[in-house]
């Protein structure tokens, strides 16, 4: 396979990102966040960026390690395949965020490998504010059959919570120039078939975005900062267009936190993120 496990460990430089109201609010209304903690540039004070604004001030860093020749990732045949999100403390305006990326995993699979890079967010102050884990399949583009999907089964019991969502026709367009991941497959669709795609797809992260604001509006009493973690496994290609409906299960108690089960579901009724979890304060 193609991944150097040599790497397995390695560190990358840290690279620092300045927080601004701008960048906050444009992250916001990329996945079309309506809460005013995000969004209420009349109160300055106030405002925080969403959770998942942790993509955005990571994302030099996760891009460092991803694109290290040495690494080898074919970045054409990358899928990303979960994304695991702890938060800490809050991040505002004003912030100056610090990443620092490891190489943390390479497993073999069928058909390609799976890369896993751990990202730490540290403030101006030195206070840790997110820990992320990204995972990546990166398929092989010689083998002969595709990555097969897993029969997994959906949390026991009736969920309590069903909430639908639709997806705008220029999402990824919105979402490419808020979190900046350009990747062309979510905005090109000559670049997406080469990929093997039917056509455009919704960033991953953006999906997980939407459903960090179930989690928020409905367990969490719109407060953003009583969200802990997220953590999903993307299952399949969300497009343009499409309404999603996401389902949570009764929660239990994991010591101080409130962790409930979830997933996210296409207009076939088929998962487009499995095994979410959200932790809440």
């Amino acid at each position: 396979m193609g991944l150097n496990r040599l790497l397995i460990g390695k560190h990358y430089p840290p690279q620092h990102y300045g927080v601004t109201v701008e960048a906050t609010t444009k992250y916001a209304q990329a996945y079309n966040e309506d809460n005013p903690r995000f969004l209420d540039v009349s109160r300055p004070h106030d405002i925080v960026a969403p959770p998942l604004f942790g993509v955005v001030m990571s994302w030099p860093s996760l891009m460092t390690a991803v694109t290290d020749q040495e690494l080898g990732v074919d970045l054409l045949h990358l899928l990303h395949r979960e994304q695991d999100m702890v938060f800490y403390l809050p991040v505002v305006p004003g912030d100056v965020i610090t990443s620092t990326t490891r190489i943390a995993a390479i497993e073999e699979r069928p058909n390609g490998e799976i890369l896993t890079v751990q990202i730490s967010c540290v403030n101006q102050r030195g206070e840790t504010v997110q820990d992320i884990l990204f995972t990546a399949f990166i398929r092989d583009p010689h083998a002969r059959e595709k990555p097969g999907e897993r029969t997994e089964e959906a949390p026991a019991g009736e969920p309590f919570l069903r909430v639908r969502q639709t997806v705008d026709m220029d999402q990824t367009y919105r979402y490419a120039h808020a979190s900046g991941d350009y990747n062309p497959i979510h905005t090109d669709e000559n670049v997406a078939h080469l990929a093997g795609l039917p056509g455009i797809i919704v960033h991953g992260l953006c999906t997980m975005a939407f459903t960090s604001k179930v989690i928020i509006d409905h367990l969490c009493d719109r407060d953003p900062l009583r969200l802990k973690r997220l953590r999903v496994r993307f299952a399949r290609p969300l497009f343009p267009g499409q309404e999603i409906t996401t389902v949570v299960w009764q929660g239990q108690q994991v010591g101080p936190l409130r962790r409930y089960a979830y997933e996210t579901y296409n207009p076939e009724g088929k998962a487009v993120i499995r095994n979410g979890i959200a932790e809440v304060s």
